[in-house]
């Protein structure tokens, strides 16, 4: 049974909302946000079947008949809001999941929890019907409203609920998370942790996906050999990362952990703090190739490509504008 302990980092969060539940003041509306997989809807659903709880307390208790019901995903008074459309919520979700629905009582617990993931896709006329239920909501609802972006709800709605917010989780507790949780080595763990950027899914996800552990591989191949490649070449080699279900983006990240390696290196000699700690003779090369400002440079290039193609750039001219810079420097 997962409970607020099970919860890693995020201690500011816990503290709100078992602080709301021990001194019975638990809000009618609460947006979390967070980026994609920062475990939003984890601490929802925890939050949910501690409220719905028999035994009362600040943690599930995870053998009543609520805590049963809600670990299998059957708890009738914890409802998760859907909708058809993928990149949208629109009014009738709104209106038929929950305005027609929240005024029936609860059916066995003491309150009805709404929890509705993607909350930022609510077009505006959902959330202005979504508002009138927020105005007046009946005294034993509670809904949770999760977000990866804030600033895409009402200023009517955010002034309406508690807004909580994931922050990233310190590195070390990451790491002490996949090499004991998932047993995933020393080295795998770092290159994990340094892509997750404290977000524990992220970790989680790329800990176990062979996808990842190939594009890394290609990528770190390509940036071992660029400077002996033409434009073309290198233009392919990334092209054929869309062959995976893997984010461009991603990739681009792979290259920019791999060009600051070379960074600290230069100005430490010390190859223990390196996330590609096994690629030293590599990365000793490039340090030594290259000056402080070219290497800088590129960095700064790769963080722009990742803009263009966010901007949707032409995919071609933003690589090869990208690849001409890490050949120059």
């Amino acid at each position: 049974m997962a409970k607020f302990t099970d919860i890693i980092g995020q201690e500011q969060l816990k503290e709100h909302l078992q602080n709301a539940i021990a001194m019975n003041k638990v809000s009618h509306a609460y947006i979390i946000n967070g980026e994609r997989s920062s475990g939003k809807e984890f601490a929802a659903k925890v939050f949910a079947t501690a409220l719905q709880c028999e035994k009362g307390e600040t943690e599930p208790c995870g053998e009543c008949h609520s805590c049963i019901q809600a670990k299998s995903g059957n708890q009738p008074d914890i409802i998760f809001v859907s909708h058809d459309k993928p990149n949208t919520i629109g009014v009738e979700d709104i209106r038929t999941q929950i305005n027609n629905d929240i005024g029936i009582k609860p059916y066995s617990s003491p309150r009805k929890i709404y929890i509705m993931n993607e909350g930022e896709k609510m077009t505006v006329q959902a959330q202005n019907a979504l508002l009138k239920t927020l105005e007046e909501p009946p005294e034993y609802a509670v809904i949770l409203i999760l977000t990866t972006n804030v600033e895409a709800l009402l200023p009517t709605i955010l002034s309406r609920c508690v807004v909580l917010n994931m922050k990233p989780v310190p590195d070390h507790k990451v790491k002490k998370f996949l090499m004991e949780e998932l047993k995933i080595p020393d080295y795998k763990a770092n290159i994990c942790v340094a892509f997750a950027r404290g977000n524990i899914g992220k970790a989680k996800m790329l800990a176990s996906s062979e996808e990842f552990e190939k594009v890394k591989e290609e990528a770190v191949t390509l940036v071992k050999y660029i400077n002996d490649m033409d434009i073309s070449e290198v233009v392919k080699a990334i092209k054929k990362i869309s062959e995976y279900q893997f984010d461009v983006t991603d990739y681009l990240d792979i290259l920019s952990v791999w060009y600051r390696d070379a960074l600290l290196f230069k100005a430490t000699k010390d190859a223990n703090s390196l996330i590609f700690k096994n690629e030293i003779q590599y990365i000793r090369k490039v340090a030594d190739r290259s000056t402080y400002e070219g290497i800088e440079t590129i960095v700064k290039a790769l963080q722009q490509a990742k803009r263009r193609l966010e901007a949707n750039v032409n995919f071609d001219l933003t690589m090869e504008l990208l690849l001409l810079t890490i050949q120059e420097n």
